[in-house]
């Protein structure tokens, strides 16, 4: 049995949850976000509050049922507050900047790293913060793990991409005779 498919999603005012066919749709004041559905998870709706059951209890279908839970959580909180994830960019003559659906980088390359935001997300880049919000948890955790992975923090200085509340840990660097 699933601790986190057994929980109540309480919804929250002026927020509706509407399953066609194998889609579930969430609308609220933030805007509207959809993710299929796996045919042997079932998804019950009464008054304010929505319940996961897995059709039958099957090693697959109960391993999905807290899975589907959790998104659907996520899905809920999402459309009412945003998701946040921070990137710091340490370095000498690292920076960055956003420039319409773009953000352009330059991290010690002989060249500007340019990559395209997707839709749905807003990025910032003040300094050497970037700041990703956005309903989608799952899209702003996947770009600003794809923003990080072009230049990964380093050990010796501690230069390159990381998250704010990242702690990277430092080596000792060679010792002189």
């Amino acid at each position: 049995m699933s601790r986190i498919g057994k929980k109540l999603i309480v919804l929250p005012d002026k927020t509706e949850v509407k399953v066609s066919g194998n889609v579930v749709v969430v609308k609220g004041p933030l805007g509207v976000l959809s993710r299929p559905l796996h045919q042997s998870i079932e998804v019950k709706i009464e008054g304010n509050t929505v319940t996961l059951h897995p059709k039958k209890e099957t090693d697959n279908s109960m391993a999905l049922w807290g899975t589907y839970a959790s998104h659907l959580t996520n899905m809920v909180s999402g459309v009412n507050k945003p998701f946040e994830k921070k990137l710091i960019l340490e370095g000498i003559g690292y920076k960055s900047e956003v420039k319409g659906d773009k953000i352009q980088l330059a991290l010690g390359f002989s060249h500007p790293v340019i990559v395209d935001i997707p839709t749905g997300l807003k990025v910032t880049a003040e300094k050497n913060n970037i700041v990703i919000v956005g309903s989608d948890k799952e899209m702003v955790g996947q770009f600003a793990a794809q923003l990080r992975a072009l230049k990964k923090p380093e050990p010796y200085k501690g230069k390159g991409m990381r998250y704010a509340d990242e702690v990277v840990k430092r080596k000792q660097g060679k010792k002189s005779a």
